[in-house]
């Protein structure tokens, strides 16, 4: 996979996770890869992964890595970063992937608790770093991309933008994201410059891997499908097929009449033959075949003969509006 070479790419958020996952595919494609987080070493967490093992997992797979500590909350710091981008690749910046986040640990303390009984600053600790930061990161490099006339930026967002998930203030901001990205292609289209809102299904990230191992050993029996699902990991990506789909949009030739709309990412794989890390290819969480599975856990064992059709949004949000949750 060679798509990539002589293309140069941001990932925001990289020392671990979705942003790992996702410098590898672009390594996977050849690209020269620019990766932040906080800093080189390992995180002082349970959790780990650190900028220095993704770099190195990077060139393992084909592709170039520059490492920066960078703080997503410190506008300076930001700019300090586009701007030795810009002179180390004069002035090349094909694809930014804003993908920093650090609100998981403020959900995780929340525990459902609603939002009126959160402090306000809960707001910034959920969506400065991973929503403001986003924006500032597109405008700098929308600045280098307009230029040449060329490039990609992805907003790493979630179905929560979409349905209720884990908070109010986190829904509020994963639909700001899709906005953003929509908007910001609105504006950007005159210059050739695309612009996606990126919706990763269920990721066997490291922090996932954890809460669902957790939830393992404490033998707590429930009915809940959506529990049972996650302990059984059933229909779980890998943070490398997120890598893998931005990968190919961002050497799509016809990447911008994709511009300004939602990019699934198990939807995209299928579209472009892409498999995960482990061979398989997960299904879209509107698919039939995993709503039904998610209703009935009984079928996961013979899911794949239940039909991958997508249901219409449209269907989808007539469901919504008729559940006495509304």
């Amino acid at each position: 996979m060679s798509q990539l070479t002589g293309k140069v790419a941001l990932v925001t958020g990289a020392s671990r996770g979705l942003g790992k996952g996702i410098a590898i595919g672009l390594g996977e494609a050849g690209a020269t890869v620019y990766i932040t987080g906080r800093s080189l070493s390992q995180a002082n967490d349970a959790v780990g992964g650190s900028l220095a093992e993704t770099q190195l997992a990077v060139e393992k797979a084909g592709g170039k890595c520059i490492a920066i500590p960078v703080d997503h909350s410190d506008d300076q710091q930001v700019e300090l970063l586009f701007n030795r981008i810009d002179q180390e690749q004069q002035g090349q910046l094909d694809l930014l992937v804003n993908n920093a986040y650090a609100g998981v640990r403020t959900l995780t303390e929340m525990q459902g608790k609603p939002f009126w009984e959160s402090e306000p600053q809960v707001w910034d600790e959920i969506n400065n770093v991973g929503l403001r930061s986003h924006y500032v990161a597109a405008v700098l490099a929308a600045r280098m991309m307009v230029k040449r006339r060329q490039g990609l930026i992805c907003t790493i967002s979630s179905w929560g933008g979409f349905s209720y998930l884990f908070s109010a203030v986190y829904g509020i901001g994963k639909s700001a994201c899709d906005r953003l990205a929509a908007d910001f292609a609105t504006e950007l289209q005159p210059y050739n410059v695309a612009s996606v809102a990126v919706w990763p299904g269920i990721v066997n990230t490291e922090h996932m891997s954890r809460v669902a191992t957790e939830i393992e050993a404490s033998n707590v029996t429930t009915d809940d499908p959506a529990i049972r699902s996650l302990v059984d990991r059933y229909n779980w990506e890998t943070p490398l097929l997120t890598g893998r789909v931005i990968a190919a949009l961002a050497a799509d030739p016809n990447i911008m009449r994709r511009s300004g709309r939602l990019q699934i990412v198990a939807e995209r794989a299928q579209e472009y033959n892409l498999v995960d890390e482990n061979g398989n290819r997960p299904v879209s969480l509107r698919s039939l075949r995993f709503l039904l599975s998610m209703k009935w856990p009984q079928l996961q064992k013979s899911a794949s003969l239940i039909p991958n059709v997508n249901i219409p949004w449209s269907v989808l949000l007539s469901t919504m509006l008729k559940s006495p949750k509304i």
